[in-house]
């Protein structure tokens, strides 16, 4: 069986796919590839998962999806249904919210698997890094975050990310 990510990797970008959640087989395959190819390169946190595995992962209720990024970001950008909020960092700063474990400790038990959200992948390694030293033993990033990376015209949205995938999002 092939993951959604190699299933959604060839889909043509606008094109919805399966949106259908992870069988448990699915889910055990999903994160135990994470978390070997976060062990062979070092990683110290549980590992990283493509969006549309996040989306089946949270879909199928095996993981909790944890935005990381701010409050503003989330209304003016877009968020995930049914996302949990913890910002990483807040303000036009984006400086450190020093409250991120706490927050995050009183809105997930540390034995599930989190999946971390942030606009391009990058504070939600961090995040994960995070989540991991307090204890979070399935702390996943999800690889190209909610826009991907930027482009060569230094816009975000083709290059990857959950928007791109055309997987569900809202916007306030």
């Amino acid at each position: 069986m092939t993951s959604l990510a190699t299933n959604a990797a060839a889909q043509p970008a606008g094109e919805h796919f399966n949106l259908a959640p992870a069988t448990d087989g699915d889910a055990e395959r999903i994160l135990d590839a994470a978390r070997d190819k976060a062990q062979a390169e070092g990683l110290p946190y549980a590992g990283g998962v493509s969006p549309t595995d996040a989306w089946a992962l949270v879909n199928g209720g095996d993981a909790v999806l944890v935005d990381v990024r701010s409050g503003e970001e989330r209304k003016f950008v877009g968020h995930v249904p049914d996302s949990l909020h913890v910002a990483w960092a807040t303000g036009t700063a984006l400086t450190r919210n020093p409250r991120f474990v706490r927050e995050l400790e009183a809105k997930v038990g540390k034995d599930r698997a989190v999946l971390f959200l942030c606009r391009s992948g990058k504070r939600s390694a961090l995040a994960a890094e995070a989540a991991a030293k307090a204890g979070f033993t399935g702390a996943f990033n999800v690889l190209e975050g909610f826009e991907g990376e930027l482009n060569e015209q230094q816009q975000r949205g083709d290059l990857g990310g959950w928007r791109h995938w055309n997987l569900p999002w809202i916007q306030d």
